[in-house]
């Protein structure tokens, strides 16, 4: 597979434009590709440059509206419901997270329940922006159907993540981003554009046996982080994310990765939490403690320091992209 590196800058007006190109405003564009650029320099390429091809066909289809506006109602001192509009995520996720920073310093905690929303790619760094402004905050985001209930075989869970940050002193955010599979669908859905196998015990195919053929995952199931734990963890997502708010549950969503069906209406939950409520200034160094512990263990790794580290060198040296892939973005930009 030949490689293209691209700067920052060229990745995103890249992404921006496919976007534009494809029935979705400027606005909207841009921020989709702040997100999809946030993944790459996260590591998570399976959340960002790939996912153009499938975003811009959905726009063009009207699967996802990319002119939609999201708007936001408190409904209590502490609670937002935000309506996505079914448009994309990350509107609607940076309308939730300028609330939250509104509310969260005079309530000490604070809620945002999404609903009508699509992919919300990379948690993570929904609650590390957050945890750059000096809060606690944990997310949690529903997706299509993908994992069935421990023991069972119909899919009714998405890959569900769930993804933590807290502001530490003197220090980068601690981040946790974890996913209700054992590895992203995102992973599998790379290598079945690449034409690749996968590991084995990544999935399942429809007949609930362990497969290596990627496309045959894809219309099978995942195997669960942590076998029936997992699946208990995925069903709790569900609830908050859709139960909750209002959204589609995993088994009522169309796919992610085509432009096929009704809008997935997915729904996300984000919390966020004062520190200063609580211990005031001791909580940020108790939490750099805490991190200092971990990141100084031999052998041992704070979680988020590995895509800290990939962000830097990516927005040195530029970002590897598939050539063919960056072509076929090319394409869909040229209209």
């Amino acid at each position: 597979m030949s490689e293209r590196l691209l700067s920052v800058g060229e990745a995103h007006a890249l992404i921006a434009a496919a976007l534009t190109a494809s029935r979705t405003s400027p606005e909207n564009a841009s921020q989709v590709a702040d997100a999809l650029v946030g993944a790459e320099l996260a590591g998570q390429g399976g959340h960002g440059l790939r996912r153009v091809p499938a975003y811009a066909a959905q726009a063009r289809a009207g699967k996802v509206d990319g002119f939609a506006v999201p708007s936001a109602k408190r409904t209590r001192p502490g609670a937002v419901h935000v309506d996505a509009a079914l448009g994309f995520a990350y509107p609607a996720l940076g309308l939730a997270a300028r609330e939250l920073l509104a509310i969260t310093p005079e309530q000490g905690i604070a809620t945002a329940g999404i609903f009508r929303s699509h992919h919300a790619g990379v948690a993570g760094l929904a609650v590390e922006a957050l945890a750059e402004q000096g809060l606690v905050a944990l997310m949690f985001a529903n997706a299509p159907a993908s994992i069935a209930p421990w023991g069972g075989r119909r899919p009714l869970y998405g890959t569900d993540p769930i993804a933590f940050a807290c502001p530490t002193e003197g220090g980068a955010p601690v981040v946790v981003d974890v996913s209700m599979s054992k590895v992203a669908r995102g992973k599998i859905m790379a290598a079945n554009q690449k034409k690749e196998p996968i590991p084995e015990g990544w999935a399942l195919d429809v007949d609930g046996n362990p497969t290596t053929d990627a496309k045959a995952a894809l219309a099978g199931t995942m195997v669960p982080l942590g076998d029936a734990k997992g699946t208990a963890l995925a069903l709790m997502v569900e609830l908050l994310c859709a139960g909750l708010t209002g959204a589609n549950y995993a088994y009522e969503q169309s796919s992610f990765f085509d432009a096929e069906g009704a809008p997935p209406a997915t729904g996300q939950l984000l919390i966020a939490i004062d520190p200063q409520a609580f211990g005031g200034t001791r909580a940020l160094a108790r939490f750099a403690e805490m991190a200092g512990l971990v990141a100084g263990m031999e052998g041992a790794r704070l979680p988020g320091s590995r895509r800290q580290a990939i962000r830097e060198r990516f927005r040195r040296d530029g970002i590897p992209a598939d050539a063919a892939l960056v072509t076929e973005i090319e394409q869909i930009a040229a209209g």
